[in-house]
């Protein structure tokens, strides 16, 4: 099969985490005789360089000719870098607002998954940790206080801030959808996260959410509150399984997860739409300290490619192919500075991607 996946390797270290996944897929491609058209496409930091904007009509234009694009990480040091001397509408993040919204990606997944191989890198006790957990939270992506009007004004000498928080039901109803299919896939359970103590938003969302779940019989759905949830993932991660809500509460929670999961770096990333069209990057940020020293973990972006071939191009086989790859070579004893423990071997950023693509293609040493 033949397939056009866009890549986009952004800023800090980027473009090091995207030549690791792309060396995966290419790995993909041999063993199972497919074949990956890419093409390169800016945006962020690395787009404000070239073109003085941090998103193109030309690079959403090219987006949307994919059938999935990869992205490495966006933005850099606001304390240092120029980028962030700009107005707020000009700098790299806001090249991911704007892609994420012009390409009506609107329900992000991230996994939040503990390794046996990496509890040791958990900061929870074992007995909170037990067997372990295995999550996905569903955040809304496209709607909310990251997307409601927004002003700063001077009233008689007072310096005053106003964000807008928006949803209609149509926005929460299709993102609920995404969020019970994939329980139906996995543990069968969706815990729906808001405020509707206090938010009327969030009200809307509870009612359109116990609308939704009616659709859905097989489904187990529970309601909790966002500061209730963000003490249950540290308390009890285990009892999750798909955690479903809306923008700023996603955004929070998620990288919460991420590091009971011990490392940020392990966490992959799927920004979907209501095709099998998706942006797929790493959880973490664009750590512009190590960037072009061979640090970085190109994990998070490798399983984000796993998730690409899974939910953008149908290839199951070859994505559990990827997954277990990274599992065999976590078991092996490799691990990038990140995620270093006593009695592992340190490998570059570089080296762990090798390693990966050759239990993909299956080395002689996975084949014994």
């Amino acid at each position: 099969m033949e397939y056009k996946i866009g890549l986009i390797r952004g800023d800090g270290i980027g473009p090091e985490i995207v030549n690791e996944a792309k060396k995966v897929l290419d790995a993909v491609c041999e063993k199972y005789g497919h074949t990956f058209h890419y093409s390169d496409m800016l945006l962020g930091g690395a787009s404000i360089d070239a073109t003085g904007l941090p998103l193109t009509e030309e690079t959403v234009a090219e987006a949307k000719t994919c059938d999935a694009v990869l992205m490495g990480s966006i933005g850099g040091d606001a304390a240092t870098s120029p980028w962030y001397r700009l107005e707020p509408s000009r700098r790299p993040e806001a090249g991911l607002l704007g892609i994420r919204k012009a390409l009506n990606l609107f329900a992000n997944v991230r996994p939040a998954y503990l390794y046996d191989e990496l509890k040791a890198a958990c900061p929870l006790r074992d007995e909170v940790i037990g067997k372990g957990f295995d999550m996905v939270i569903m955040r809304e992506l496209t709607g909310g206080l990251y997307f409601g009007e927004r002003k700063t004004y001077e009233e008689n000498g007072v310096r005053t801030a106003v964000d807008t928080l928006i949803y209609n039901e149509n926005e929460i109803r299709r993102i609920a959808k995404r969020a019970f299919e994939i329980a139906g896939k996995r543990r069968k359970k969706v815990t729906s996260v808001d405020k509707a103590n206090v938010l009327d938003s969030s009200r809307l969302w509870r009612s359109v959410v116990e609308e939704t779940a009616r659709e859905y019989p097989d489904i187990t759905l529970e309601h909790m509150l966002v500061d209730n949830c963000a003490m249950q993932l540290v308390r009890d991660p285990g009892q999750f399984d798909v955690i479903l809500t809306e923008n700023m509460f996603g955004d929070i929670l998620s990288d919460e997860a991420s590091m009971v999961t011990g490392s940020i770096g392990m966490l992959s990333s799927a920004s979907l739409n209501e095709t099998s069209f998706g942006l797929y990057e790493p959880s973490h940020g664009s750590a512009p300290d190590i960037a072009g020293k061979n640090l970085a973990n190109p994990l998070a972006t490798i399983l984000s490619a796993a998730m690409l071939l899974r939910y953008s191009l149908d290839l199951d086989a070859e994505a559990d192919a990827v997954e277990a790859a990274v599992q065999k070579v976590l078991k092996e004893g490799y691990r990038t500075g990140d995620i270093m423990s006593e009695g592992c071997r340190k490998v570059s950023t570089t080296e762990m991607g090798s390693l990966v693509a050759a239990k993909v293609g299956g080395d002689e040493k996975d084949e014994k």
